[in-house]
């Protein structure tokens, strides 16, 4: 993961839009360094012993590794790979991964009447500010989308990125919910099909093997993991392989017909039509763009 981070100007006219993000970022935190980086600017910076309050919000997403979280409003609770951390204006607190592991965190910072409004109707609450979501594609998408719209700051990508925060936000609400009720039997289940689709990316592969190597239906495997991770079994074995063809088309050495063999598409005219349906640009472009960004 390529760490990056960005604070922004936000105009008269960006407030106005309801819902605004300050901040956004993304960190590798090795096992045994400092935390957090020391070139934030000094109103986000904090020592473990200080605390910090912010005038803001932020939704932090660990995605590897581990560790803690205290606020006022929170006793000290671990904070394992697949949490999200909302912090709230105002409230005191301090986090920081374990120093044996480290963690990876994508994070966005926000403010305006929406979130509000979210945490007077009592979706986010100060007193529950970590959740478990597991590893969610669709959220890593959104924070991904988000840090390369603000990049170069270009005209309007203000309500680009507040919508992405806001659908992130849903997303995180969405899976607290539907995780309530989950036996172990059926977490074990997810679990296991999210590996068995992650070893098989590169092969023909399909949900209904999935369900058969799991011994469950297919129609009941469907439902669950859709209501567990947001996306249809399906969709979520083609994403894993369009995340992974995004990985080698920024490698230009490899042909864009040999991604599509590699990752085993019907045909390279229908890994481009997935592709673009997916990335909103074909293969050719998006290659074009991320090497000269590079």
């Amino acid at each position: 993961m390529i760490n990056f981070f960005k604070y922004l100007p936000i105009s008269q006219e960006d407030e106005g839009w309801g819902l605004t993000v300050l901040n956004a970022g993304r960190t590798c935190i090795q096992a045994s360094t400092d935390y957090p980086f020391k070139n934030h600017p000094g109103h986000h910076q904090f020592k473990w012993d200080r605390w910090r309050i912010l005038q803001e919000y932020q939704v932090i997403y660990i995605t590897n590794g581990q560790g803690i979280f205290e606020s006022d409003s929170c006793n000290q609770v671990n904070v394992a790979a697949g949490s999200v951390i909302f912090l709230f204006p105002n409230e005191r607190h301090r986090y920081r991964p374990d120093v044996d592991t480290g963690w990876n965190e994508h994070w966005i910072g926000l403010n305006g009447k929406i979130i509000d409004e979210l945490v007077i109707a009592g979706y986010l609450n100060p007193k529950s500010p970590c959740i478990y979501i597991g590893f969610n594609e669709a959220v890593l998408d959104l924070y991904d989308s988000i840090i390369d719209n603000i990049r170069d700051e270009r005209p309007g990508y203000q309500p680009l990125v507040s919508g992405a925060a806001f659908h992130l936000i849903g997303i995180c609400c969405a899976v607290t919910k539907q995780r309530i009720g989950l036996t172990k039997e059926e977490e074990f289940i997810i679990n296991k099909s999210r590996l068995l689709f992650r070893s098989n990316i590169c092969n023909a592969y399909s949900p209904e093997q999935a369900a058969e190597e799991l011994n469950v239906g297919y129609s009941w495997f469907r439902k669950l993991f859709k209501k567990h991770t947001g996306l249809s079994p399906g969709q979520y074995y083609i994403q894993l392989k369009i995340e992974k063809a995004k990985e080698l088309l920024r490698n230009e050495s490899i042909p864009i017909k040999s991604v599509s063999f590699e990752l085993n598409f019907q045909s390279s005219f229908y890994f481009s039509k997935i592709f673009k349906e997916k990335v909103g640009l074909n293969p050719t472009q998006f290659r074009k763009i991320n090497l000269l960004g590079n």
